[in-house]
């Protein structure tokens, strides 16, 4: 790669300057989609509003991308139905064609063609435009992404982020009306992915277009995202702001989803849950249910001996802004977990230990569920 592509990579176009698109709201209705006997997705509702950033979050094989597919119109579900501002553009009586839903995507792998250079890759979704009218489109959005002096250049000349940012302005030069990203960042180094990342959301809410997003990352869906949509094996498991799902998880496998925490079992009695780490309130729960208490590492923290349980560490590793640490407390079969910034981390073998109410989080005991 020559130096001057090398070093007009981090280069983004003036904030302010995107294109401002009529935004469209998405319905899903009891979505289901099934590859021969594999169920991809169950029976899925949810409204995605205008303007907002949804995140379609989950691990690998939930249905995300099945429902982007859907979205974009490369699926076909097979039940369900799907709204776009109110007007079904795929169900039992409708099948709109994908470049007919003013609905833009970005792949995974960006999808660029070969054979075709930055700016010829982004008129190709503006043939309908007269190609003065089209070439202006395209320079916007390649303006925007700090691209439009490389209109001669082929995808092959490019880093990964500057064909991200290529697929980024192709999916935006049309103005669409909802846009769809595929993990769009994965292919790009960490240093990297947090700049374009950034700069990308930028774009998304300057374009103002309704926009779903999928990530199997929880940090990057807290970090975009107005609310996240959690899907597990096909189904919808909880809707809501970040803040939401990281504080007010539907079930312990969320919970675990957000981050390391530790996990015990107790049972309720008069409101509270009886644990070695001492008691809990659980309102919520009845007296004799058995119940999981749910401490997130960074809701531990640790005083002078003899100021609450009595701890010790037993290890110590550093993580630059915070110290990991295991803690051994009497009547534990396992070392509880602590995160603490490094220069509130002890420096003493043995500790008292108290807990943030805000990081415990009660659960019915999943092998107690019918």
């Amino acid at each position: 790669m020559s130096k001057r592509l090398q070093n007009g990579a981090d280069r983004w176009g003036e904030r302010g300057s995107a294109g401002v698109s009529f935004a469209a709201s998405l319905t899903f209705l009891n979505i289901s989609h099934a590859f021969g006997a594999v169920e991809a997705l169950k029976d899925v509702s949810l409204d995605v509003q205008s303007g907002e950033i949804l995140c379609l979050l989950g691990q690998s094989g939930c249905g995300k991308t099945t429902l982007l597919r859907i979205t974009a119109g490369i699926e076909v579900q097979t039940s369900g139905r799907l709204l776009l501002n109110g007007i079904e553009v795929s169900g039992p009586d409708r099948f709109i064609p994908p470049e007919e839903r003013n609905i833009g995507l970005v792949f995974q792998d960006y999808a660029l063609f070969p054979h075709l250079n930055v700016l010829k890759n982004v008129t190709f979704g503006l043939r309908k435009l007269p190609p003065d009218e089209a070439r202006k489109a395209a320079m916007t959005a390649l303006s925007r992404v700090g691209l439009d002096h490389y209109t001669d250049k082929y995808p092959h000349m490019l880093s990964g982020g500057q064909q991200q940012r290529v697929a980024l302005a192709r999916a935006i030069a049309p103005r669409p009306a909802v846009l769809l990203m595929d993990e769009p960042f994965s292919g790009l180094d960490n240093n990297l992915r947090d700049k374009v990342r950034a700069e990308t959301l930028a774009v998304l809410r300057e374009t103002r277009t309704t926009s779903i997003f999928v990530t199997h990352d929880p940090e990057e869906a807290m970090r975009v995202a107005d609310r996240i949509a959690l899907l597990r094996e096909g189904h919808l498991i909880q809707v809501g702001t970040p803040d939401d799902l990281y504080r007010k998880p539907a079930d312990m496998e969320t919970a675990k989803f957000f981050g390391q925490v530790n996990v015990l079992t107790g049972t309720v009695e008069s409101g509270y849950v009886k644990t070695p780490l001492g008691r809990f309130p659980a309102p919520h729960f009845s007296n004799g249910e058995n119940v999981d208490v749910c401490i997130r590492p960074q809701g531990v923290m640790t005083d002078s001996r003899g100021n609450g349980l009595e701890g010790r560490v037993i290890s110590r590793q550093f993580l630059g802004e915070l110290d990991l640490l295991e803690l051994a407390v009497e009547g534990l079969d396992v070392p509880l977990i602590a995160r603490l910034p490094a220069e509130a981390s002890p420096r003493e073998r043995d500790v008292g230990i108290r807990f943030e109410e805000s990081a415990v989080l009660v659960f019915p005991r999943k092998d107690a569920i019918s």
